[in-house]
């Protein structure tokens, strides 16, 4: 059964008020000069519809008194209809423009923020639903911003200058008009109020509706292989039923007003009219009078019905507003210091972990690793073991300052990673994950997001020392070859010798490899860790590792268990022991005997 969508940031109340839509502001103001001409036009269009009416009652009342002063009446008419049309082109091209602009530039800012937002941030919110705001909630802004505004504004000039103009028109039928006024408004504010509500459900749905349909179809080859598509077409369906069900209530809700406020409003104007109609039988009033007032009538009667459509439209940009607002000042756990420290140049690579206690966000009642000190020092391979969650990658991952450490410091160089840019060390650090991230792009781009300048003969031989030149000339296209999201026209062999090439290419001082060569053959296991091997000369190397036989050689092998770092040594001296390193030494070597090292 599907779920209400979760409430993952902060301040997601549902009292959505149009007013919500001026954090649009500081997107419109660079563009300001463009909005002024769009109103400039806006209120020439204004003007130039109130002024019809004036024209039809002097044709009207002229009928009889010549044809020369009729024919300038039609001329002064069609040239208030060239007007009409000019403004009216002008404010379409200007709005439409300026919306665009807008929506591209708020696109742009949540995917900025959104980018640099930690892992711990994601661990809370489903990507899918990022995507959702940056698309769904943004159109609805451009809709509003590229029409529902300025048809608002406008019809807000019309009423106004309707109401005043009838006002001069027929003050008595006017004050009937406004006794119409109140019966209309008080619909408006009961159903908005329930409609942004309904508005907010809606797209919250929507939103959630997106997340689930890019999880399973980010990972649709484990959904085939557990022949789960049936089970996950009826999760998506029910889900979207019940954004359809949202939908529903919503659309009646906006029906049911525009029906009240519609019908009110016309049953109004007829009754004033029947008003007007006794008062032209009694000479009180001209028969072109009376045509200008109904005229004006209809005109500010349609610009009512037409608001009260456009406020549901304000109301669902206001929501969307919101929710995008979220986004750009949700606060991420992980900041960079006010005035961050430079990293010295050339980096030598010392890593002290000092006291480290870890927990992740989503599990705070068990630690990923408690009292933790170690220190590696510059130029020092050092591989982590231990079962699986023992806390080994989450020493990468804290390296990296994807998380920060509850208690106690971690010094990259003597300089605790707080007090730096993580831009700044990051830049020395490569890093070879578990799961090699593929882009949508061609082999040689996805090496060269290692070091974008680097040159292709520098791509080239980043690749041949990953062991991956060879297979990737072999492709239909060569190192141009489009390799598909995720790299789904590779095995996981060949990715992972691609993100090793990525790495190697980066140049980095400080190395983490998280069972780099898990995905190889034992042909290319050994090409590669032959390539590792000469990479991690001069470097501070970090490796992650299950497979024991691949850290033999590492200068230092650290054992952990449940968070703790409970042994150290090099692979003779842990054996010897006859620990928590010989036990997995014995499971994993041949026959249950430890196998020397070579």
């Amino acid at each position: 059964m599907a779920r209400r969508p979760d409430t993952v940031l902060e301040d997601r109340g549902t009292s959505k008020r149009v007013g919500s839509l001026r954090a649009l502001w500081p997107f419109v103001r660079p563009y300001r000069g463009t909005a002024l001409l769009a109103l400039l036009a806006l209120v020439l269009t204004a003007s130039v519809s109130l002024i019809l009416p004036l024209a039809v009652r002097r044709v009207v009342d002229g009928f009889n008194k010549g044809a020369a002063l009729l024919d300038q009446y039609f001329l002064a008419a069609l040239v208030i209809a060239a007007l009409l049309a000019v403004g009216t082109g002008a404010r379409y091209a200007l709005v439409t423009r300026l919306g665009e602009r807008v929506v591209a530039d708020i696109r742009r800012a949540v995917f900025d923020r959104m980018v640099g937002m930690s892992p711990a941030f994601y661990e809370r919110l489903m990507t899918g639903e990022v995507l959702s705001r940056i698309t769904t909630d943004t159109t609805l802004i451009l809709s509003v911003i590229g029409s529902s505004v300025s048809v608002a504004l406008r019809n807000v000039l019309i009423l106004i200058g309707g109401l005043i103009l009838m006002m001069f028109t027929s003050a008595k039928l006017t004050g009937l008009v406004l006794l119409i006024v109140p019966l209309v408004v008080v619909p408006i504010i009961v159903l908005g109020r329930r409609l942004r509500s309904l508005s907010r459900e809606n797209q919250d749905w929507i939103a959630h509706s997106s997340g689930q349909a890019s999880e399973v179809l980010s990972s649709v080859q484990t959904v085939q292989a557990f022949t789960h598509e049936n089970e996950s077409r009826r999760e998506f369906a029910d889900v979207t039923e019940k954004s359809y069900d949202s939908a529903r209530i919503r659309i009646r809700a906006r029906a049911q007003m525009t029906v009240i406020v519609i019908f009110l409003i016309f049953a109004g104007v007829v009754g004033v009219l029947w008003v007007g109609a006794r008062d032209v039988r009694g000479g009180t009033m001209t028969i072109g009078d009376l045509v200008q007032f109904v005229i004006y009538s209809v005109m500010v009667a349609g610009s009512t019905g037409a608001l009260s459509e456009i406020w549901g439209e304000l109301q669902r940009a206001a929501g969307a507003t919101e929710r995008l607002a979220e986004l750009l000042s949700a606060r991420d756990t992980i900041a960079d210091a006010p005035v961050p420290r430079d990293l010295p140049r050339p980096v030598r690579g010392e890593i002290i972990f000092d006291g480290v206690t870890f927990h992740y966000p989503t599990r705070p009642s068990q630690s990923a690793l408690e009292a933790m000190d170690l220190t590696i020092r510059p130029g020092e391979t050092v591989a982590l073991v231990g079962p699986s969650g023992a806390g080994k990658t989450t020493v990468i991952q804290l390296i990296q300052r994807f998380y920060d450490p509850d208690k106690g410091r971690i010094l990259l160089d003597g300089i605790d990673l707080k007090d730096m840019g993580r831009g700044d060390f990051r830049r020395s650090i490569a890093l070879v994950p578990q799961d090699p991230v593929i882009f949508a792009a061609t082999a040689r781009e996805n090496i060269r997001f290692g070091r974008p300048g680097a040159t292709d003969a520098e791509v080239e031989a980043a690749a041949a020392a990953a062991a991956a030149h060879d297979f990737l000339k072999a492709l239909p296209e060569g190192y141009e070859t489009f390799v598909g999201e995720r790299g789904v026209m590779l095995s996981g062999g060949q990715k992972q010798r691609i993100a090793i090439a990525r790495a190697i290419l980066r140049d980095a001082p400080v190395l983490l490899l998280d069972e780099a060569t898990s995905a190889l053959d034992a042909e290319s296991e050994r090409a590669v860790q032959k390539a590792v091997d000469e990479l991690a000369v001069g470097r501070t190397t970090i490796i992650v590792a299950h497979r024991l036989a691949t850290v033999k050689k590492a200068d230092r092998i650290v054992v952990f268990d449940q968070g703790r770092i409970v042994a150290e040594g090099t692979h003779d001296q842990l054996v010897q022991q006859d620990g928590l390193y010989a036990r997995l030494a014995r499971l994993q070597f041949t026959d249950g005997a430890i196998e020397e090292a070579a």
